[in-house]
């Protein structure tokens, strides 16, 4: 091909890509236990979720993560961070020290290379117009700030005038309205909101069966989904090029708490209200969005 024809036809293969990205995402490979909105044509995407009670033996019904995904010249740095579990990085450790070394270049890197956050709930598929086949199921649900914002402010709502709601509670809970637009090619989900506060189902039954069918949380943050900080120190080195490490300073962790809201009817819904043990959380504010290039580097 010439550069006048690579020029001239630079548009569609632009979109051959952007099909041929859509159908490495969507192959068979990909973990059904997962729910994800599709968009339509005109990059819009609408769906009704409700998220679920903390699984049973566990004590949030989220799970947070912090994750790296960038590359350099050793190829990519796909890895979970150290940081999920209040531990140094080594990752973490390398930003600090570009930053602190007052240039704007190592600042810019710094961002590039900056950890990921994401959480993980199960929710029921009240609604998906553009696959119905997901209706009035569970699946497990992956999520950025943005939305889990929403979330914190409907159970700690800024004004008077609002009455707290906990959405993940079966009887006293709200579905997700989810509204998506696409903002300068990024999803936008500023217009989802929370329905009004009603159960789930009347059955208990029914509920319980919902229950009995969600996806453990805390196995994303299990020790076993983590490398050691010497093997992702080794593997950073290998990606950027570099022969020696930062030296590993104190990293502090911020914590809040999450108390669900107590409902007393059935034996079942007894049994679901008992309190559960709080867990630590970090407050730290970062990105919400995972970058799709991550799922390239897994084919190199």
């Amino acid at each position: 091909m010439s550069f006048s024809d690579l020029k001239r036809k630079s548009n569609t293969s632009f979109e051959f890509l952007q099909k041929e990205l859509e159908k490495s995402s969507t192959n068979s490979s990909a973990d059904d236990r997962f729910w994800k909105p599709e968009l339509d044509a005109s990059g819009n995407g609408y769906a009704v979720i409700r998220f679920l009670p903390q699984p049973e033996g566990e004590s949030l019904p989220w799970a947070k993560l912090y994750s790296h995904a960038f590359q350099g010249p050793g190829g990519w740095f796909i890895e979970n961070s150290l940081t999920t579990l209040g531990q140094q990085d080594p990752v973490s450790v390398y930003n600090n020290k570009l930053w602190n070394s007052g240039t704007e270049s190592d600042k810019e890197v710094a961002r590039k290379q900056k950890r990921k956050l994401s959480y993980y709930s199960n929710i029921y598929v009240v609604r998906d117009p553009k696959n119905p086949h997901n209706e009035g199921k569970v699946f497990l649900y992956r999520y950025g700030k943005k939305i889990f914002d929403k979330i914190m402010a409907a159970m700690k709502p800024e004004f008077q005038d609002e009455t707290p709601v906990n959405p993940f509670d079966f009887w006293e809970g709200a579905d997700f309205k989810l509204k998506i637009k696409t903002v300068a090619g990024f999803w936008n989900y500023d217009s989802s909101e929370f329905a009004e506060s009603a159960a789930l189902s009347g059955d208990d039954e029914v509920l319980e069966n919902i229950y009995k069918s969600e996806h453990s949380l805390e196995a994303f943050t299990a020790p076993s989904e983590f490398k050691t900080y010497e093997a992702l120190e080794a593997r950073l080195n290998l990606v950027l090029g570099i022969s020696s490490a930062p030296q590993r300073p104190n990293i502090g962790v911020d914590t809040e708490e999450y108390e669900p809201q107590p409902v007393a009817k059935s034996a079942f819904r007894e049994r679901m209200s008992a309190p559960a043990e709080p867990a630590a959380v970090g407050t730290e504010s970062d990105d919400d969005a995972l970058s799709y290039f991550a799922r390239l580097a897994e084919e190199d």
